[in-house]
């Protein structure tokens, strides 16, 4: 059965407090095309840029996602994406007048309710899965944090979180679809210990706290003098300590709302893998960074699929965007190692190189005379070299670009003389520190004879 892409049926606007910052935000949310996904634009600044929410801007993850492009950052992001995630929707573009998003009452409460009250609209094009077909793992030793993907018909969590806290120590929240997010995950409330507060207000942090926004866990003793004290440095009206150990500004909703909050976090985190997951997600003592790290894996496990599934069209005839002559200026190889002898398509984040194998290639005299196969270090040294002319076509001066590691390296075919590859190389994220790293895929035809992980690190020649 097929799914339609989904998007608002009208535009909303929301504002309030930002957390971090306390500035009054404003944010709207407008109807988009198909395939947009979820982009927040910063209608504030200069230019107004748009920053896509994928996992590859993630900047920091200490006190909330934030997301960063073209020097422009948004922050508290999980929750807006959340409640579009949970209910239901593809396509969105988020007006917004500041760095922050609201933090409203620390759910997405708001958020849904807003949606529910514009509308949402089926779009003319089918939804895209990533689909969970084997078990899939992240797990960082230091923390104790693991996240893992189960194949499953459905989205469906669990999570598990565990505190060094008397008050708050195991629990557990499930959410078996994402039918049953609006009901049981949206309303559930951030939550912070006391003993962090004042810490995170000498770090200039929640300025924009007002203790109603988040459930305030206290896990040791505290006399009322400290709390009434904690009350003034929030402006917040005289408060005490319940019995089950929470304050009593406000009521808990469930049992188990501390866990179902951070089940919400995670489907606004994992949103930012860029298609929405058809699988079982197991999170044991999940936060921002481990939600961002394992939306990262995914994310990167959906570019494999799009690169292997669409080999890029190659007529003989088609306009060549660089020679060999223009390849030699930027690569230094000559012959009988420079494998690229033509690229015939440049966009912003991938490049397509042609070798045309012929049987007059020295390798084949030892490799082998008698059935003369291309051997698969040069299919993959190819592929880098089409890699480092996407690369230094971007650079100012003269550069060379070095292997530091290569990964997932697998080949599908044998390459023989008559061959054409087509390589497409994919920035797979974006370059940092002369750090650059790309994935490969080589086509003979529509099929993949290989494929793999790059890293390389750009150096300047003097």
């Amino acid at each position: 059965m097929t799914v339609k892409q989904k998007t608002l049926a009208k535009e909303f606007s929301i504002s309030g407090k930002g957390l971090h910052t306390s500035c009054i935000v404003s944010m709207t949310f407008k109807p988009a095309p198909i395939n947009h996904g979820f982009k927040f634009q910063r209608v504030d600044l200069e230019n107004k840029p748009v920053i896509s929410a994928n996992a590859e801007f993630v900047v920091d993850t200490s006190r909330g996602t934030v997301i960063e492009d073209q020097g422009a950052r948004i922050s508290t992001i999980e929750h807006s994406l959340a409640a579009l995630t949970g209910m239901d929707i593809d396509n969105v573009l988020i007006e917004i007048d500041n760095e922050e998003v609201p933090i409203m009452d620390g759910s997405a409460r708001h958020f849904v309710e807003e949606i529910e009250k514009v509308g949402i609209v089926d779009q003319d094009a089918e939804r895209e899965y990533f689909v969970v077909t084997e078990k899939i793992v992240y797990k960082n030793e230091q923390t104790g944090s693991e996240i893992i993907a189960l194949p499953d018909n459905d989205y469906s969590l669990n999570v598990l979180i565990s505190f060094d806290s008397t008050v708050l120590n195991n629990q557990f929240a499930s959410m078996n679809s994402l039918a049953d997010f609006k009901n049981e995950i949206a309303n559930c409330r951030t939550f912070v210990f006391l003993h962090e507060l004042e810490f995170l207000l000498k770090n200039n942090l929640v300025k924009g706290g007002d203790v109603d926004n988040a459930i305030v866990i206290i896990d040791r003793p505290v006399s009322q003098e400290e709390l009434d004290r904690l009350a003034d440095l929030f402006n917040h009206k005289r408060v005490e300590v319940k019995s089950q150990g929470i304050l009593n500004n406000i009521d808990l909703q469930y049992d188990n709302e501390c866990a179902r909050h951070k089940l919400l976090d995670v489907i606004g985190d994992l949103a930012l893998a860029g298609k929405r997951i058809k699988g079982r997600i197991i999170a044991t003592k999940p936060g921002h960074r481990a939600n961002t790290s394992f939306a990262k894996i995914i994310s990167k496990a959906i570019r494999k699929e799009d690169t292997r599934e669409k080999a890029p069209k190659y007529d003989s005839n088609s306009p060549v965007l660089m020679d060999v002559n223009k390849i030699k200026e930027l690569l230094p190889h000559r012959f009988p190692f420079l494998m690229v002898d033509k690229v015939i398509d440049i966009q912003k984040d991938y490049l397509v190189g042609v070798k045309n194998v012929t049987v007059n290639e020295p390798f084949f005299q030892g490799h082998f005379p008698e059935e003369p196969v291309m051997p698969g270090v040069l299919i993959v040294e190819a592929m880098a070299q089409a890699g480092g002319i996407f690369v230094l076509r971007q650079m100012e001066g003269k550069f060379s670009t070095y292997f530091m590691k290569i990964d997932n390296v697998k080949f599908r075919k044998k390459v023989v003389p008559g061959d054409t590859m087509v390589f497409k190389v994919t920035l797979t994220s974006p370059i940092r520190r002369g750090i650059a790293e790309m994935r490969g895929v080589c086509y003979v035809g529509d099929s993949v004879v290989a494929e793999g992980d790059y890293m390389a690190q750009i150096v300047k020649i003097n």
